[in-house]
């Protein structure tokens, strides 16, 4: 799975050149493994012309190692858009990092209608430490760093904010806290206990778009994969878009079709079809 980093071409009997994939819940399996037939289907896809391309939600520290032991030595777009990674070169390309000024506003707002949130963040950079505060859940095994004084939070450029909240559904919070700083910042749903705060307008499709035109690839040859609202924007981009069998219920609706699910090779099932097309 060495992904694509230079221009593609012609893409042969495949009617894409370009397959986007998310990796939580759509290309990764529940134990964060590949199935050797997903594996399969993306080198045929690839051997037929097409690129393959990382586009995940998490940023570079928490997604590297999840390349290297995939072997993915490709482009990457991390961290809903904001990071673009050379994963075989380990390189960090671009960066585009939250205004801290904006993103204290948006808490305090989120807060005044809300009450307190547990907050973490992404430090900006390929090591940039995730700092995580009281009470807030980190999914798995994911490394991080405890903070318990909130200033330390502003000490260095972030990528992004994680909120949570005591009582309210992710999907609760998300619109609760669009409602009180959606024109400061972006606030993006990405996965169980994953709310997100961004840079005003970023998303997904920021960093597919910058991806695929360093690879020479436009939207309308583009299908793309995934499984929470975060790739809303990804879909749209998209000349085709699938939402895997698990996917949440808000993707699943602007999706061009739905797929088996993460753990049933969804993203498989579709690229055989289309190669024997």
């Amino acid at each position: 799975m060495t992904g694509t980093t230079g221009p593609i071409g012609t893409a042969g009997a495949f009617p894409y050149k370009l397959v986007a994939t998310d990796l939580d819940g759509t290309l990764l399996r529940s134990d964060d493994t590949v199935s050797d037939r997903t594996r399969e289907a993306l080198a045929a896809a690839t051997a037929a012309g097409a690129a393959h391309l990382v586009v995940t939600g998490r940023a570079v520290p928490w997604t590297r190692h999840i390349l290297d032991e995939l072997g993915y030595e490709g482009l990457a777009v991390c961290g809903q858009g904001a990071q673009l990674y050379d994963s075989g070169a380990h390189r960090l390309l671009t960066s585009v990092t939250l205004d801290r000024q904006l993103a204290g506003l948006a808490l305090a707002k989120i807060e005044a209608e809300v009450g307190p949130l547990a907050l973490a963040a992404s430090r900006d950079g390929i090591d940039g430490d995730v700092l995580v505060g009281p009470g807030y859940r980190v999914r798995g095994l994911l490394q991080a760093v405890p903070f318990t004084d909130v200033a330390e939070l502003w000490a260095a450029p972030l990528t992004k904010m994680y909120i949570q909240h005591h009582r309210l559904t992710d999907d609760e919070l998300a619109s609760a806290a669009r409602a009180a700083a959606g024109g400061l910042v972006n606030v993006v749903m990405a996965g169980e206990g994953i709310v997100e705060i961004l840079p005003l307008g970023l998303s997904k499709a920021t960093g597919l778009s910058l991806a695929a035109r360093r690879l020479g690839v436009k939207a309308a040859e583009t299908i793309a994969f995934g499984d929470m609202p975060n790739d809303i924007p990804m879909f749209a981009w998209s000349a085709h878009s699938v939402a895997m069998a698990n996917a949440h219920d808000e993707l699943k609706a602007v999706a061009d079709e739905v797929t088996a699910s993460n753990e049933e090779d969804g993203i498989a099932v579709v690229l055989e079809r289309l190669l024997r097309a």
